[in-house]
């Protein structure tokens, strides 16, 4: 599946709703084992909020390694790429220290 990331934030990837949208679309698709594109051509802004709650969240779902695996990014500029690491790396802590551990008995 690919999405135009631009048909749905504009050139500002900011907006609560954008990123709801973005969230809504591929979470789906990516927890049933489908590749998924998000092309970012012609967006010029990027918000951490925006990165958070579009992709960050995922990873409360699922492996960070089928994230990379099936979540592919085009047209993403070096600001944009920088901010998604930040989240990305921040989302992987925030979901694995607020993971349920199993205690033994």
């Amino acid at each position: 599946m690919n999405y135009q990331v631009f048909n749905i934030t504009g050139e500002y990837a900011i907006a609560a709703d954008g990123r709801q949208k973005i969230y809504d679309q591929i979470h789906a698709e990516l927890l049933a084992g489908n590749s998924v594109e998000l092309d970012f051509a012609r967006v010029k802004v990027f918000a951490s909020a925006f990165f958070n709650f579009a992709i960050g969240q995922l990873l409360k779902d699922m492996s960070l390694h089928n994230l990379n695996r099936l979540l592919h990014l085009a047209n993403l500029s070096s600001n944009g790429q920088t901010v998604l690491e930040r989240v990305i790396a921040n989302a992987k802590r925030y979901y694995s220290a607020t993971t349920p551990k199993l205690i033994s008995v």
